[in-house]
């Protein structure tokens, strides 16, 4: 199998198609473009929860010439599982994380990475609640799993059943902009050689744009229907998540995805296509009326697009300008492109 996320067909016949047992206090389960799963808490409250995992390195280690490229830091992780909770409309309360570790590792070495983990919980109100360390062969560099928990209101959550043909889809921010963090920090040197030292400098800290949770809790109370955080695969692959998981058909603007103008030009000196590339930062939403929503995402100082609507058709369709082509089910990121080291 590629590296990356396994395939669609892998993740329905492998994965999903195993899953038989069901249980009334799930409400809602693992599923295509699902961020999370939901479960009964009272009658006015749901718990939701997820997973993210990779390769982690203390803040001060990272280094971006030499450090594997799917290597994140604890509070990158952490952001990223919150993400999810914050796209099915939970508010994040604690997390359970789990490190696995390779045996020369130094118990510094896992201080600094608990401490990290601790200040980005902190920052979010989170506890961390528990978890697992353990050294093992099975891994050469230190891996961590984390596992989010978050509150939702049990009516008015946003889900995919809730997505109906006809509504318009809204992106906030930009595409691309976690994967060209990743891309201006790993090839500095060439794009220092091409463009103003400023461009990939700003580039690399485009992580600052990463938490969602801002637009994600407007959206809440400006009549979104449904969200799902853009990540590995990029807007293509996690558009087309989103439709399937819906069960609707998409008609998109090309011309109207936003794009920032470094992502652009990274993109070009690296062969990489910002459409495919790890999009962490940016959340698609369904809405009634995608105009009033991206007005109020506005209001906040969130940039926001209405970039297509939904379909009563099964196709995933690509409008640019007279040209239309079809959507292709999720690819590997472009992200793994880049070569080790």
């Amino acid at each position: 199998m590629n590296e990356g996320k396994v395939s669609e067909n892998v993740l329905k016949h492998s994965i999903l198609h195993q899953i038989h047992t069901k249980c009334d206090e799930v409400l809602n389960g693992a599923g295509i473009g699902e961020d999370c799963a939901v479960f009964a808490l009272s009658d006015n409250e749901v718990l939701a929860s997820c997973a993210r995992e990779a390769a982690v390195a203390v803040q001060a280690d990272m280094d971006p010439a030499g450090a594997p490229r799917d290597t994140v830091t604890m509070a990158h992780l952490i952001q990223k599982c919150v993400n999810n909770l914050a796209a099915g409309g939970a508010r994040p309360i604690a997390a359970i994380i789990t490190l696995l570790l390779p045996g020369e590792t130094e118990p510094e070495t896992v201080r600094k990475l608990m401490a990290e983990a601790e200040g980005a919980c902190a920052a979010l109100s989170m506890q961390i609640a528990g978890g697992q360390t353990r050294v093992t062969r099975a891994v050469t560099v230190p891996y961590a799993v984390v596992t989010g928990y978050g509150k939702a209101p049990r009516e008015g959550r946003p889900s995919l059943r809730k997505v109906k043909p006809g509504q318009d889809i809204v992106l906030s921010k930009w595409i691309g902009l976690e994967g060209t963090s990743v891309l201006a920090r790993h090839r500095k040197a060439e794009l220092l050689a091409r463009y103003p030292a400023y461009l990939a400098e700003d580039a690399g800290a485009f992580d600052k744009y990463l938490s969602v949770i801002p637009e994600a809790a407007t959206a809440m109370g400006s009549g979104v229907c449904a969200m799902h955080d853009a990540s590995e695969g990029g807007i293509f692959g996690a558009l087309w998540e989103f439709a399937q998981g819906a069960g609707v058909g998409l008609t998109i603007d090309l011309k109207k995805i936003p794009l920032r103008q470094e992502t652009v030009e990274i993109c070009e000196c690296c062969g990489i296509n910002p459409y495919e590339l790890l999009s962490g930062g940016c959340l698609i939403m369904a809405a009634e009326d995608g105009k009033a929503l991206v007005q109020a995402l506005n209001a906040e100082g969130i940039a926001a697009s209405v970039i297509g609507r939904t379909t009563d058709k099964k196709d995933r369709v690509i409008c640019n300008e007279e040209e239309v082509r079809y959507m292709e089910r999720p690819k590997t990121d472009e992200i793994y492109k880049i070569c080790e080291g």
